[in-house]
């Protein structure tokens, strides 16, 4: 289901030009900002760029990610 909200030509234009970058819709860079407004303000104390990026992870397909390997060359933990 989508709702109409009215926002300015400032912010449509902003997200136009961003949504291009970010190959996503002007709708979608909305909902994008919209997603890690509510995350930062959720967690205050963690860098925005640090939830944006966590954020986007989350979209990757599952097959594209990288295994995460510990510096320190140990084993992790099993769950």
């Amino acid at each position: 289901m989508t709702k109409s909200v009215r926002i300015s030509a400032r912010l449509h234009d902003r997200a136009r030009k961003d949504a291009e970058r970010g190959q996503r819709t002007i709708s979608g860079q909305i909902e994008y900002w919209a997603l890690v407004g509510r995350a930062a303000l959720d967690n205050p104390d963690l860098p925005v760029n640090f939830v944006a990026e966590s954020l986007f992870s989350l979209m990757e397909p599952r097959e594209l990610a990288t295994v995460f390997v510990p510096r320190s060359g140990g084993q992790l933990p099993n769950p």
